[in-house]
């Protein structure tokens, strides 16, 4: 699931300065799960909004709506016909969503109200934990299932480093090793020894410094 928070009343204030007219735009799929972008933080928002721009003297029209996603063009094509009646469309999705509407949109400003973080999983009410960079070339199959590229803080590929103590992270002790965590997995499986195959050097052009990355389906094409 993609985790993602708003950002400050006071930064979206500013962005939407000059402005008279927009549309506060939610999305009912990861960000909505996170309770950063559903119907609920889109109402929270708009009226947190008017609030904010009232002690300035400011008052604009605001308009809500919550698409099912704003990453797929099904639920992105009706916004099209009434998307132009707006100075601009404040998304209330992740990076992707703001990016594929502003593709699509291209006479309508589109900004960002949420700050889009990582890959993660819900541990409890309110609590999310990275488990995975998206890096394209998952080594999950040889961890143990546990990802020491967005577990690890130095996304090392051959073990701990040499600052990791009692099962913690050098660089957080807070947070437990990512690469103890996967020895015990391994352990408990039986298949210590898979340790001592060594990972050869990462390219990391898969997870996109190459460039955007884009997958395509031949089966799957119109």
């Amino acid at each position: 699931m993609i985790i993602a928070e708003r950002k400050t009343l006071k930064e979206l204030i500013g962005m939407v300065d000059g402005f008279n007219n927009i549309l506060i735009l939610g999305c009912r799929g990861c960000v909505a799960v996170c309770s950063a972008g559903g119907d609920k933080e889109v109402s929270t928002l708009a009226s947190a909004l008017k609030l904010g721009l009232s002690r300035q003297g400011r008052t604009i029209d605001i308009d809500e709506r919550t698409l099912v996603r704003q990453c797929d063009p099904e639920y992105i094509d009706p916004l099209n016909d009434d998307a132009s009646d707006y100075d601009a469309v404040l998304s209330m999705a992740c990076g992707v969503g703001v990016n594929f509407i502003a593709d699509r949109c291209p006479e309508v400003n589109v900004l960002p109200a949420l700050d889009t973080t990582f890959y993660g999983a819900n541990l409890s009410s309110g609590e999310w934990k990275e488990m995975c960079a998206g890096c394209g070339a998952c080594v999950l199959h040889l961890t143990g299932g546990l990802c020491p590229v967005a577990r690890c803080a130095k996304s090392l590929s051959n073990g701990p480093c040499g600052g990791s103590q009692e099962g913690r992270c050098e660089i957080h002790p807070d947070v437990a090793c990512i690469w103890q965590q996967i020895y015990d997995k391994l352990s408990g499986l039986n298949r210590s020894d898979d340790m001592k195959n060594i990972m050869p050097m990462r390219d990391w052009t898969t997870a996109g410094h190459g460039g955007p990355r884009r997958r395509i389906r031949e089966d799957l094409l119109p």
